[in-house]
């Protein structure tokens, strides 16, 4: 378990995307006692640039460059967390919030990237219909892309494809459709089909077995709320059926935190304006309480 205190960074940037919502993300979570639920410092709040409705001409991905200006100011504020000997809880936000988040610990050593997610978000950029990065973040983390967004810093890939594991996407029919480049032989992929085969427990034990190998100095967790089922979690802006339970992405944030080598976590994609009674929103706080409240110190 962490040993460290955590402190919360809202980092509400919707620069891969299209469409707004998302940036409410964390007063929702907020408003919902997610840093008292955590004994969390809340550590500030980012301020994303101006978003431009065009695509970048040079590499055909929205704001392509705000999100390369922007991601070396998310991860001095996540260096600051580190420094300051705490555990980071970064709310996005869109997905691309983890560059930012890798540069800070790329800066550092060499860490893996546990990415739970509803997509496995590896689309090429000629291949996304609206240029939207965030379904391109595991891709650009992994040093596949423009070089402006794979070698912020020259410091690419900002997570190498092998110490990277996808874990529970189930865009399958997705990615057919709009041509999708596969994920890399490198990248361990447990697609939803695959955690509901082993067990999540089991395939959750399997991906973190991968992010603690001994070259491995520790690996954050992404976690996009489209994870879940969509029955459970409505209040997304790409809604695709099914997804994990609230008990099961539980357990696999559980065995994660066990392990002793995670050293951060960042939510993202949760639109609190989709969300009718906030009831996705409780749900979503609730699991993140009881997975991170049992190693709070």
């Amino acid at each position: 378990m962490p040993t460290l205190p955590y402190a919360i960074l809202e980092a509400p940037s919707t620069l891969g995307l299209a469409t707004d919502g998302v940036e409410r993300l964390p007063g929702q979570l907020l408003g919902l006692g997610l840093a008292e639920r955590l004994h969390a410092r809340r550590a500030g709040r980012l301020v994303a640039p101006p978003k431009d409705p065009a695509r970048d001409p040079a590499t055909g991905i929205l704001n392509a460059g705000a999100i390369a200006a922007w991601s070396p100011r998310l991860a001095d504020a996540v260096e600051a967390v580190l420094d300051a000997g705490e555990f980071p809880v970064v709310l996005g936000g869109d997905c691309t919030i983890v560059l930012g988040s890798m540069l800070a610990f790329r800066r550092r050593g060499r860490y893996g990237l546990f990415f739970i997610d509803g997509n496995a978000d590896f689309f090429q950029p000629e291949a996304e219909p609206n240029g939207e990065g965030a379904s391109m973040d595991l891709a650009l983390v992994t040093g596949y892309g423009p070089a402006q967004l794979t070698d912020i810093e020259g410091r690419g890939p900002l997570v190498r494809p092998e110490d990277a594991v996808a874990f529970a996407y189930r865009d399958h029919e997705d990615q057919k459709e709009y041509g999708s480049q596969p994920l890399p032989k490198a990248l361990k992929a447990i697609d939803l089909p695959a955690v509901r085969a082993m067990g999540v427990e089991a395939a959750a034990r399997a991906a973190v077995d991968h992010l603690t190998r001994q070259e491995l100095d520790g690996f954050f967790i992404h976690l996009d709320a489209d994870c879940l089922d969509d029955a459970i979690m409505p209040a997304v802006d790409f809604r695709v059926p099914g997804g994990l339970s609230w008990d099961e992405l539980g357990a696999a944030l559980r065995v994660a935190l066990a392990s002793g080598k995670a050293v951060g976590i960042e939510i993202t994609i949760y639109n609190p304006r989709l969300d009718e009674g906030s009831r996705a929103g409780r749900g979503l706080t609730g699991v993140l309480a009881v997975a991170l409240g049992t190693a709070t110190p």
